[in-house]
């Protein structure tokens, strides 16, 4: 089969499992679509952490049919029992010939023993078929499984002059309609949000997930060192989503008490007068949130920024300029750099139009290619 025909069915795959973003926790998203003599027969995704793989639903699809065909996998088939069966050993029962995927999955459990197990019961296997694109999308798993850190998406949106508001606090609203519908979609692709104290204090955000159909809510998360929030702040009163607080050691006790008999978690991060916010990623990574949106305000952006805790940025930037000097807010608020040379660059750099708004996304650091480099 030819690489054109190749690439069509692992493009379908992908497109599946793209569509699952959000909805598998910690677990990757994977898409799997099964031919055989020019027609598909079965296509899966997976759909929920503990939940039948995606090569499971697409053989099951198959119903029997399956033998003499060609899988495509957007992830290495696993090939140990965990949750669920293996699904190398499926794809084998199943008489499957020729399985071809788009990239090794990084997980110790599985790396390379998939393609292995396959191809020691002569089935035909090849590896690479549209794997950047594979690997972009499930960035968030291959961070979380080698770091067992969680992803962190920074998003913001600012002016022209890189204000997130005007000088008396407005910011509602900075970026047009179709750009928030986006930041919706990606609180629904994200297991956390993360605010930090200033922006509850101010706003009273929900911070859960509103789009046309009902998306889900992540985990919300306040970096709140000195436990200010309020009782009746939305986060803590509205039982929509649970709410994790990080603090320090030096919180109030009594404080501390109140917000938990309402249900909420507080973490404590550290004995200084700040969360100490590499000990608050490790934390959360041991809760099981492997990716973060971050909405926070200029000073958590900025020092989430400055302690390279950020793996990619999405920056909604509208065609307006609010001037306010030092007064108005801006985006990233840190210490900042001496030399234009040794200011954080965001590679690999995309640019999107929404209406007069436009996205910017890039990865600042060296989570990309670090990585990817890994797998190789």
């Amino acid at each position: 089969m030819d690489i054109m025909n190749d690439e069509f069915y692992m493009s379908l795959a992908l497109d599946m499992a793209e569509r699952a973003q959000g909805q598998t926790g910690i677990n990757p998203v994977v898409g799997c679509v099964v031919v055989k003599d020019g027609a598909v027969i079965g296509v899966g995704t997976h759909l929920k952490r503990g939940t039948g793989h995606a090569e499971v639903h697409a053989l099951n699809m198959a119903a029997g049919q399956a033998k003499g065909g060609t899988a495509y996998v957007t992830l290495e088939p696993c090939s140990h029992t965990g949750l669920t069966p293996a699904c190398s050993r499926r794809l084998i029962d199943e008489g499957v010939a020729r399985v071809v995927v788009a990239c090794e999955d990084p997980n110790p459990l599985v790396s390379g023993r998939g393609v292995a197990m396959l191809r020691e019961h002569a089935v035909e296997v090849e590896v690479g078929v549209l794997r950047e694109r594979a690997l972009r999308l499930n960035e968030k798993f291959i961070k979380y499984i080698l770091t067992r850190l969680p992803f962190v998406t920074l998003k913001t949106a600012s002016t022209l002059d890189g204000r997130i508001a005007t000088r008396t606090g407005d910011s509602k609203w900075i970026s047009n309609e179709e750009s928030r519908e986006v930041v919706h979609t990606l609180r629904h692709r994200h297991q956390g949000i993360m605010v930090g104290v200033g922006t509850v204090l101010a706003d009273n955000p929900s911070l859960t997930t509103r789009l046309p159909v009902p998306g889900l809510n992540p985990v919300r998360i306040v970096v709140d060192s000195r436990l200010r929030t309020p009782l009746e702040a939305a986060v803590v009163a509205d039982g929509q989503a649970p709410t994790i607080i990080l603090t320090t050691e030096d919180a109030d006790p009594e404080r501390e008490a109140a917000l938990a008999r309402t249900g909420v978690q507080i973490i404590r991060c550290g004995s200084g007068s700040r969360v100490d916010l590499h000990q608050a990623m490790d934390r959360l990574g041991r809760m099981e949130i492997g990716s973060i949106l971050l909405e926070g305000g200029g000073e958590l952006n900025g020092a989430m920024m400055e302690e390279g805790l950020v793996d990619r940025v999405v920056l909604f930037l509208a065609p307006k300029i609010v001037g306010g000097g030092a007064e108005a807010p801006s985006a990233f608020s840190f210490g900042g750099v001496e030399r234009m040379a040794d200011a954080i660059v965001l590679r690999e750099l995309e640019v999107e139009r929404l209406g007069d708004n436009l996205c910017l996304t890039g990865i600042p650091g060296t989570f990309g290619p670090q990585h990817a480099a890994e797998l190789s």
